[in-house]
């Protein structure tokens, strides 16, 4: 996903200013792509420039007010051509992996106390992730729009789930290792 087509989505689904969309990237999207206020700025100007979004006529002067934007037939054409397109899954690249590799050859030091902050912090995203779920999908919102929005939390839930369940197995073990791992050779 590129950050020019996670705007065109968030515009999609509600036109906003630069600021609207910052938060709500800080309360959705940002779960699965974030992007900091400057390059959603950076990214509208660039978008507004290429005419697949305007901002919206404003009642006051504009110096000094908010603007706000909405997707015209071009961005929804290239956001469209974009969902399309075949795209290949990114190779996982995760340094707790690495560092936990490397811990093999050079010791464990400090990678244990790393597990389990890890641990923690997937928890409580797996936390607030299942409490989006109970708040935004209950029983009865069976809408196609509804139901593709679940499908990418069900996603982050599943991950997280992943998680939790793989770092207490890594504790587990670390519990079984010795204290001193042999030197390599």
């Amino acid at each position: 996903m590129s950050l020019p087509h996670a705007i065109l989505t968030a515009l999609l689904e509600k036109p906003s200013s630069g600021l609207e969309l910052t938060r709500r990237f800080d309360k959705s999207i940002g779960y699965f792509w974030s992007a900091t206020h400057q390059q959603i700025y950076r990214e509208l100007g660039k978008l507004e420039a290429e005419g697949q979004i305007r901002a919206l006529p404003s009642e006051q002067p504009a110096r000094g007010q908010k603007k706000s934007y909405e997707v015209l037939p071009a961005g929804r054409d290239e956001l469209a051509r974009w969902t399309a397109a075949s795209q290949t899954p990114k190779p996982l690249r995760d340094t707790m992996l690495l560092r936990l590799r490397a811990s093999a050859v050079v010791g464990t030091a400090g990678i244990e106390a790393d597990l389990r902050r890890h641990l923690d912090l997937h928890q409580g995203q797996l936390a607030e992730y299942e409490e989006i779920e109970k708040r935004d999908f209950p029983p009865g919102t069976d809408t196609a729009q509804d139901r593709l929005r679940h499908l990418v939390l069900r996603a982050g839930i599943d991950l997280e789930t992943f998680w939790t369940r793989w770092l207490a197995h890594a504790l587990e073990e670390f519990e079984q290792l010795p204290e001193q791992l042999p030197a390599r050779e």
